[in-house]
């Protein structure tokens, strides 16, 4: 190698190296932010960033493949409520999406995890289905800053996943019946040129809604009724994916039996709904089984409703009141109505 050649490559390098020891300077963890009791960090990883919902819906994936009618919905989609808990890691530079990915998987192993699913090559189809309806689509501006690359070049923290080197798990922890989910999707940050692994954690740990917020009036039963034709049953619940009224429905249910026994000659529809989300068939016989949960326990003791007075129907998707592109409208989407014959 000529001497011209050699100065050219070691000024080059040591360009590089600057420039990485920039991009590699202490970084710090977002304020407030610490790791869940259940999974601590990839060693070296700084917390970039976290989001912490004390009682939301969420959407999990419950396996690789996608709906053949629209590649970017899941075949089967894993709806929850509960805790959840969203975090962003960054791993140390030198450290590939596969080392990073490996210990976690080994991490969770050792810990009981039971994998529902995981896709480790082709998953980029996987990767933009959750994108769409997932927290890394609404921007993630929960997660503040940048990453640098060697070269200087910067790339904002609120879209650090990607869809190179992804791979993706999904399953539980814990107990049967009180399973905590957790998805967990690694990638290169941003792209190649960062030469940094991201780390996206979310845990959905089963945990009741605080009741009693809102009070059930017998009278705005009455005047939905009336102006309306029909009412929704706010506080009417059901877990996920279940048809059991949960304990907190009693006050709603209390006001539906005082209405009915007010009226004596009322005879009601009592219609479920839900969103648009999974098979028509399976929401039609959730949304049926639901309403007849509703009509079994008004006509059971204590309220003892004439049998004759109430008619289950399941709608399904059918009669959305709000459209079913994020999760505010399929949250209203899901609900029961009483509805006057």
């Amino acid at each position: 190698m000529k001497a011209t050649s050699r100065l050219a490559a070691t000024l080059l390098a040591a360009a590089f190296a600057t420039a990485a020891s920039a991009a590699d300077k202490p970084v710090t963890d977002v304020t407030g932010a610490t790791d869940h009791p259940l999974i601590k960090r990839f060693t070296g990883s700084w917390l970039a960033g976290q989001r912490i919902s004390n009682w939301d819906a969420a959407q999990l994936p419950g396996s690789a493949e996608l709906s053949k009618a629209d590649a970017r919905q899941y075949r089967e989609p894993i709806n929850l409520e509960g805790r959840i808990t969203r975090t962003l890691y960054i791993a140390p530079r030198g450290k590939s999406a596969l080392e990073v990915w490996r210990n976690y998987e080994q991490a969770l192993t050792a810990a009981g995890f039971r994998k529902r699913f995981a896709c480790e090559a082709k998953c980029a189809d996987l990767y933009f289905a959750w994108w769409k309806t997932s927290e890394p689509n609404k921007g993630m501006t929960w997660a503040r800053g940048d990453i640098e690359t060697p070269t200087g070049n910067r790339y904002s923290l609120t879209s650090a996943t990607s869809v190179e080197d992804g791979r993706m798990l999904v399953g539980t922890l814990g107990k049967p019946g009180q399973e905590t989910h957790v998805l967990l999707y690694n990638s290169l940050a941003a792209n190649a040129s960062t030469g940094l692994v991201a780390t996206y954690l979310e845990i959905i740990e089963p945990k009741s809604m605080a009741t009693g917020q809102v009070t059930v009036d017998p009278a705005a039963l009455q005047a939905g009724l009336a102006a309306e034709g029909r009412v929704t049953l706010t506080g009417l619940f059901f877990d996920t994916g279940r048809t059991e009224l949960k304990t907190e429905s009693k006050p709603q249910l209390d006001a539906m039996a005082e209405l009915l026994k007010s009226q004596p000659t009322l005879k009601a529809w009592i219609v479920g709904h839900t969103d648009n989300v999974g098979a028509f068939e399976a929401n039609e016989k959730l949304s049926l089984a639901r309403a007849q949960a509703v009509v079994a326990a008004l006509t059971a003791a204590p309220y003892k409703v004439d049998g004759k007075r109430l008619t289950a129907k399941g709608l399904a998707s059918l009669a959305p009141v709000a459209g079913n592109g994020d999760d505010t409208g399929k949250a209203k989407n899901r609900r029961v109505e009483l509805v006057a014959q």
